[in-house]
């Protein structure tokens, strides 16, 4: 038997004292360990609510020395969720930021939120990320939150390592997790590992490249036991590793060679295969393990490292330069012009704005200026940090293929592009979601109105799927966000993090207008001001798009008698109403409009007159369109046990869902439904009475249909 102990010590902490900050995170200056490119691994976490990822993720801080003991979710003590509203909650909201070293190597992780009122936090992380774990429950398999998560670090082109968590609890089946993840993903899964057991007998894993029993004991599991694998689980492992021998022999001509011929390959040649293959993308490494009993942890940190990419093994990241107003593609280099991606802003009580930054070119240094290319700015960087979830350590420079803090903009904003004003590269946007729910907010007293219009604008910048307004009939102050959940939330933060009492109303659906017919109008624009006359007339067309086409604003104009910055000031005009709504003030969806033409007098004509006569003409083409109003349809997904099916089935029926397919499962059965969001309102409470708490639903957009 071979036992290896996994001694370790925090070598990576700092002393007391810091920057003086009395803030929400605790601010550590000294020397901080720097890792080559080629010893980096930006990676996230990804999971369904409920699966374990934060659990493990608190594992692996552990047992990398960057937590000194094992925080547990269920106690509200775990390291990565640090805001009060997790920990109360016991799900991951925010995407906590932590640096740690295993092995020589420097690993980046976020930890992202498993409930889909949260996708923004998923979707702005894989956009920075170059590898991902996606954790599955044992019991639950492919839920619908994993589902959503995976489809997003599809479209971003993440590669992948998958871990079956939770093999000790009751139900657990790593054979149908894999099988799941086949039919739902159209991926293709290979087992690294297989267990030992299950469920209450569950008591470690097959190494399938090795060859041997791994078995987690001593102190929060560091030590691990290898032994030969016993002879009644001899046959089940050997018919898993030939599976997996048989896979990757379809990928290397000297491996297939091997394998058929009988001899004993290579442990390097496997792994290399392996890691080519995870970073093409055509399989998914996994294994399996229980991280609440410290079962499985270490080798799947093994493998983030062995199979994840490094910064420099991704293709050039692509871009626009902004002088020549061209496509590039950036090389992921420490010797290119300095160029990152500001992914996620979060602030501090003294610090201010904290922007998190992804560096894909150069380097960039405390002191210096920088260019907010985005905002055709510069801006200072008073100080650079790396984060761990709610501490953060002080650095003097971060360098390409590397994440961390700065503390010192102004302007910033997620999103923005960040580097030098010489060399000024665009990267390409993030995209998030509209809200679909709103609900009016109100300070307790009338003298504490400004400073909670102040903490709006502040989460706003924050969370690119928050919005605020202010009615300018009511003067109510509305907020915006993508669930109930989001806005509760925000709501709890307004009030613990910015000492401002606020009461929010009942949420209500953000409704959205478009328009089911054609028109061409024209429109005149004639007005004194300041004793001037200003005039300008247009001619526009409106069509509707189709669901789900999106609006677009064009002109026909190219009459050069007609100079630019009164068209622009007409195409404005025009984008601008499509915000404004047709009868209700909702926002517009799913609308061509069409500048056709305009009556321009070089004496008379001003830009405020075209915008002016554009709006009024957006406003008469649209009423006379055949407007409809539409609703959000959502997507809904619900697990509840088979006892209690056909009291949630007509649940769901009298909120008006349909319910399109019912997946049974070993003890619950798994519900896909329809329904408008309307009808949805505290479903949450309803379906925790009907299934006596043992039932869960998660809900998403799916699309707008007209409202009956």
């Amino acid at each position: 038997m071979l036992r290896i102990s996994w001694n370790f010590s925090c070598d990576f902490g700092f002393p007391d004292g810091g920057s003086g900050f009395s803030t929400a995170y605790s601010f550590h200056p000294g020397v901080v360990q720097i890792m080559s490119s080629e010893h980096i691994r930006n990676i996230g976490i990804m999971a369904h609510i409920d699966a374990g990822k934060t659990t493990t993720t608190e594992r692996i801080l552990f047992y990398t020395g960057k937590s000194h003991r094992i925080g547990e979710v269920d106690q509200g003590s775990a390291t990565m969720d640090w805001m009060a509203q997790e920990q109360n909650r016991g799900i991951t909201i925010t995407s906590a930021a932590t640096t740690c070293f295993w092995k020589d190597y420097q690993i980046n992780i976020i930890d992202t939120p498993g409930h889909v009122d949260f996708t923004a936090e998923v979707e702005r992380s894989l956009r920075v990320l170059d590898g991902a774990v996606a954790v599955f429950c044992a019991v639950g398999g492919v839920e619908p939150q994993s589902e959503t998560v995976w489809h997003q670090a599809d479209s971003y082109e993440v590669p992948r390592i998958a871990h079956v968590n939770k093999m000790d609890r009751i139900g657990a089946d790593f054979y149908a997790v894999l099988d799941e993840m086949r039919s739902k993903f159209k991926c293709n899964p290979v087992a690294l590992q297989i267990p030992i057991g299950a469920e209450n007998e569950f008591e470690g894993v097959i190494d399938l490249i090795r060859m041997k029993e791994l078995h987690f004991s001593g102190p929060e599991g560091r030590t691990i036991d290898e032994n030969p694998i016993r002879e009644s689980i001899a046959g089940q492992a050997a018919e898993y590793r030939e599976k997996l021998l048989d896979e990757l022999s379809q990928h290397s001509d000297q491996l297939t060679e091997l394998f058929l011929e009988g001899q004993d390959i290579p442990e390097d040649l496997i792994q290399r295969v392996l890691r080519d293959q995870t970073l093409a993308q055509t399989l998914i490494p996994v294994t399996c393990g229980a991280s609440l009993r410290n079962i499985g942890v270490q080798p799947l940190m093994d493998n983030i490292i062995s199979y994840l990419p490094e910064p420099t093994d991704l293709p050039p990241i692509p871009g626009r330069h902004v002088k020549k107003d061209e496509r590039v593609l950036v090389e992921r280099s420490i010797e290119g012009d300095p160029l990152a991606l500001i992914f996620k802003i979060q602030f501090d009580p003294n610090a201010g704005a904290m922007c998190f930054f992804r560096v894909y070119s150069g380097e960039f240094t405390s002191g210096k200026a920088v260019y907010n290319i985005s905002k055709g700015k510069r801006e200072r960087i008073n100080r650079i940090y790396r984060m761990h979830a709610n501490s953060i350590d002080q650095v003097d420079s971060i360098k390409a293929g590397d994440i961390g803090v700065i503390v010192g903009f102004k302007l910033a904003q997620t999103g923005d592009s960040i580097g030098s004003e010489g060399h000024q590269v665009l990267l390409e946007q993030m995209h998030f979601p509209e809200p679909v729910i709103s609900s009016a907010i109100e300070p307790r007293t009338l003298s504490d109105r400004d400073k909670l219009k102040n903490t709006l604008d502040l989460l706003a910048r924050e969370d690119p799927t928050f919005f605020w307004k202010e009615d300018d009939d009511t003067g109510e102050l509305i907020i915006r966000g993508m669930g109930e959940l989001h806005l509760e939330v925000m709501t709890t933060r307004i009030k613990d993090d910015y000492k401002v009492e606020a009461k929010m109303g009942k949420p209500q659906v953000t409704y959205r207008e478009s328009i089911s017919a054609e028109v061409t109008h024209s429109e005149s624009f004639s007005k004194l001001v300041a004793g001037k006359e200003q005039t300008a007339g247009v001619t526009i067309h409106v069509s509707p798009a189709g669901r789900g086409g999106g609006n677009s604003v064009t002109s026909a104009i190219s009459d050069d008698s007609i100079p630019g910055e009164m068209k622009a000031a007409a195409m404005r005009g025009l984008e601008t109403s499509l915000g404004g709504g047709i009868h209700f003030g909702y926002p517009c969806i799913d609308i061509n409009v069409k500048l056709l033409s305009m009556d321009f007098d070089p004496e008379t004509s001003t830009e405020f007159a075209f915008e002016a006569a554009a709006s009024m003409a957006f406003d008469r083409a649209t009423s006379d369109a055949s407007p409809v109003m539409l609703e959000p349809v959502m997507k809904i997904d619900i697990i509840a046990p088979k006892e209690f099916i056909g009291d949630v089935v007509s649940s769901m029926t009298k909120r008006g869902g349909i319910v399109q397919e019912i997946e049974s499962r070993a003890s619950v059965e798994h519900i896909h439904a329809q329904a408008p969001l309307e009808k949805m309102f505290g479903y949450s409470t309803g379906l925790r009475s009907i299934t006596q708490g043992r039932g869960t639903f998660a809900m998403e957009f799916s699309h707008f249909q007209p409202r009956s």
